[in-house]
């Protein structure tokens, strides 16, 4: 087990005593995947030759990036934001806004592409949401985004690929 995990579940395990309610705590958002996304598995070997070190760090082991430490922060050219981990298709550059985290943020996701749990790594319960294909962490989602949806999809830029339209 992770120290990252261990440390997450004793904090959510010590406060469940103590707030009503957070030992039952669910995710405001309960996702599942589309017809026709199978998941994909990997042995662990197989996971560190498809990804970098960065990427196995993010996707496999649930870490985060520095903020503000990915281009696709900046990215704004039509397109659209693949998972990393197994090219499933997860966000449009229409569905993209600025939220000045310094992490790509969404509004909106294609439905059935991403499924949700609950992290306790920071004590209070967060939605964490995952590729539904290859299951590799993304990001959190919260609800201080735009309209129409008020939701901030806010994704590790190492977790996704970027792939230009093509012109025409």
């Amino acid at each position: 087990m992770q120290r990252r995990h261990f440390l997450g579940m004793l904090g959510a395990g010590s406060l469940a005593g103590l707030v009503p309610g957070l030992a039952g705590a669910r995710p405001k958002l309960e996702l599942s995947a589309a017809p026709g996304v199978e998941p994909l598995e990997l042995s662990d070997a197989e996971w560190r030759e498809r990804l970098t070190p960065e990427q196995y760090e993010i996707l496999r082991e649930e870490g985060t990036e520095p903020p503000f430490s990915s281009p696709l922060d900046k990215e704004w050219g039509e397109g659209e934001y693949r998972c990393a981990g197994c090219d499933l298709l997860l966000f449009t550059s229409a569905m993209k806004y600025d939220s000045g985290t310094g992490w790509p943020s969404f509004f909106e996701h294609v439905e059935g592409h991403l499924l949700t749990s609950v992290d306790y790594f920071l004590v209070f319960p967060r939605t964490e949401y995952h590729c539904a294909r290859c299951g590799g962490h993304q990001g959190h989602v919260f609800e201080d985004g735009p309209e129409p949806t008020g939701l901030r999809w806010c994704n590790n830029g190492l977790a996704l690929r970027f792939s230009p339209a093509m012109p025409g």
